[in-house]
Protein backbone atom coordinates (compact mmCIF):
# COMPACT_ATOMS: atom_id res chain seq x y z
CA UNK A 1 0.00 0.00 0.00
CA UNK A 2 1.64 3.28 -0.82
CA UNK A 3 2.00 5.53 2.30
CA UNK A 4 2.81 9.52 2.48
CA UNK A 5 6.00 9.37 4.33
CA UNK A 6 4.59 12.36 6.38
CA UNK A 7 2.23 9.84 7.93
CA UNK A 8 4.23 7.19 8.79
CA UNK A 9 4.86 5.68 12.55
CA UNK A 10 5.44 2.72 14.71
CA UNK A 11 6.46 -0.36 12.80
CA UNK A 12 5.82 1.18 9.20
CA UNK A 13 8.12 4.47 9.97
CA UNK A 14 10.82 2.32 11.33
CA UNK A 15 10.60 -0.42 8.46
CA UNK A 16 11.20 2.46 6.15
CA UNK A 17 13.77 2.98 8.16
CA UNK A 18 15.55 -0.35 7.85
CA UNK A 19 15.08 -0.06 4.21
CA UNK A 20 17.22 3.31 4.20
CA UNK A 21 19.88 1.46 6.08
CA UNK A 22 20.20 -1.04 4.15
CA UNK A 23 19.08 -3.43 7.20
CA UNK A 24 17.37 -7.32 7.12
CA UNK A 25 15.00 -6.56 9.33
CA UNK A 26 12.03 -9.98 10.58
CA UNK A 27 9.36 -10.29 13.11
CA UNK A 28 10.84 -11.77 16.76
CA UNK A 29 7.68 -14.20 18.29
CA UNK A 30 7.00 -11.32 20.13
CA UNK A 31 6.16 -9.34 16.91
CA UNK A 32 8.78 -6.80 17.01
CA UNK A 33 10.80 -5.79 14.79
CA UNK A 34 14.40 -7.26 14.76
CA UNK A 35 17.46 -7.07 12.62
CA UNK A 36 20.09 -8.76 11.71
CA UNK A 37 22.95 -6.13 11.18
CA UNK A 38 22.33 -3.68 13.77
CA UNK A 39 25.82 -2.88 14.25
CA UNK A 40 26.32 -2.89 18.30
CA UNK A 41 22.48 -4.47 18.56
CA UNK A 42 22.23 -7.02 21.63
CA UNK A 43 19.12 -6.82 24.00
CA UNK A 44 21.75 -7.07 26.73
CA UNK A 45 22.82 -3.48 25.36
CA UNK A 46 19.49 -1.56 25.23
CA UNK A 47 15.92 -2.74 23.40
CA UNK A 48 16.36 -5.86 21.57
CA UNK A 49 14.75 -5.09 18.57
CA UNK A 50 14.64 -1.92 15.82
CA UNK A 51 13.14 1.33 16.78
CA UNK A 52 14.95 4.46 15.40
CA UNK A 53 12.08 6.48 16.33
CA UNK A 54 11.97 5.74 19.70
CA UNK A 55 15.83 4.88 20.52
CA UNK A 56 18.17 7.78 20.74
CA UNK A 57 20.61 4.67 20.36
CA UNK A 58 19.39 4.10 16.48
CA UNK A 59 17.69 7.03 16.11
CA UNK A 60 20.51 9.46 17.21
CA UNK A 61 23.66 8.23 14.62
CA UNK A 62 21.12 8.65 11.90
CA UNK A 63 20.05 11.95 12.74
CA UNK A 64 24.12 12.98 13.14
CA UNK A 65 25.31 11.12 10.16
CA UNK A 66 22.72 12.55 7.57
CA UNK A 67 22.93 16.00 8.95
CA UNK A 68 19.27 16.14 9.60
CA UNK A 69 18.42 19.75 11.62
CA UNK A 70 15.60 19.67 14.47
CA UNK A 71 13.65 22.36 16.66
CA UNK A 72 10.32 22.75 17.58
CA UNK A 73 7.54 24.91 15.09
CA UNK A 74 4.02 25.75 15.22
CA UNK A 75 2.17 23.45 12.46
CA UNK A 76 -1.21 22.32 11.80
CA UNK A 77 -2.31 24.27 14.34
CA UNK A 78 -0.01 23.08 17.48
CA UNK A 79 3.48 22.94 18.37
CA UNK A 80 5.28 19.61 16.34
CA UNK A 81 9.12 18.98 15.98
CA UNK A 82 10.39 19.37 12.62
CA UNK A 83 13.45 17.93 11.04
CA UNK A 84 14.69 18.79 7.70
CA UNK A 85 18.50 18.05 5.74
CA UNK A 86 20.71 20.56 6.12
CA UNK A 87 21.27 20.23 1.85
CA UNK A 88 19.94 19.40 -1.43
CA UNK A 89 18.95 15.66 -1.37
CA UNK A 90 16.93 15.28 -4.61
CA UNK A 91 15.90 17.28 -6.99
CA UNK A 92 17.21 20.19 -5.54
CA UNK A 93 14.94 20.53 -2.50
CA UNK A 94 15.72 19.83 1.29
CA UNK A 95 13.55 17.11 2.71
CA UNK A 96 11.46 17.64 5.50
CA UNK A 97 9.17 15.74 8.48
CA UNK A 98 7.30 17.06 11.05
CA UNK A 99 6.42 14.92 13.89
CA UNK A 100 5.48 14.54 18.33
CA UNK A 101 8.42 13.53 18.99
CA UNK A 102 12.08 14.95 17.22
CA UNK A 103 12.96 11.56 16.88
CA UNK A 104 9.76 10.81 14.36
CA UNK A 105 10.00 14.00 12.69
CA UNK A 106 13.83 13.40 11.48
CA UNK A 107 13.03 9.43 11.01
CA UNK A 108 10.18 10.52 8.25
CA UNK A 109 12.38 13.13 7.05
CA UNK A 110 15.11 10.64 6.68
CA UNK A 111 13.00 8.38 4.78
CA UNK A 112 11.64 11.65 2.57
CA UNK A 113 15.27 11.94 1.78
CA UNK A 114 16.29 8.56 0.35
CA UNK A 115 12.64 7.65 -0.83
CA UNK A 116 10.49 10.30 -1.23
CA UNK A 117 6.96 11.57 -0.19
CA UNK A 118 5.35 8.30 -1.11
CA UNK A 119 6.63 5.15 -0.17
CA UNK A 120 5.34 1.29 -0.68
CA UNK A 121 4.54 -0.09 2.78
CA UNK A 122 3.86 -3.76 3.02
CA UNK A 123 -0.13 -4.10 4.40
CA UNK A 124 0.55 -5.86 7.31
CA UNK A 125 2.60 -2.59 8.97
CA UNK A 126 -0.52 -0.20 7.85
CA UNK A 127 -3.42 -1.74 10.13
CA UNK A 128 -5.43 -2.08 6.64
Amino acid sequence: MEVKTSELIDDALNEAVARCEGREIHRSKSGRWMTANYGEFNPRHGAPWYSPSTHWAQGGPIIEREEISLCREFSSGRMEWAAWTPAPIRDDAEAFGYGPTPLIAAMRCYVASKLGDEIEVPNELTGE
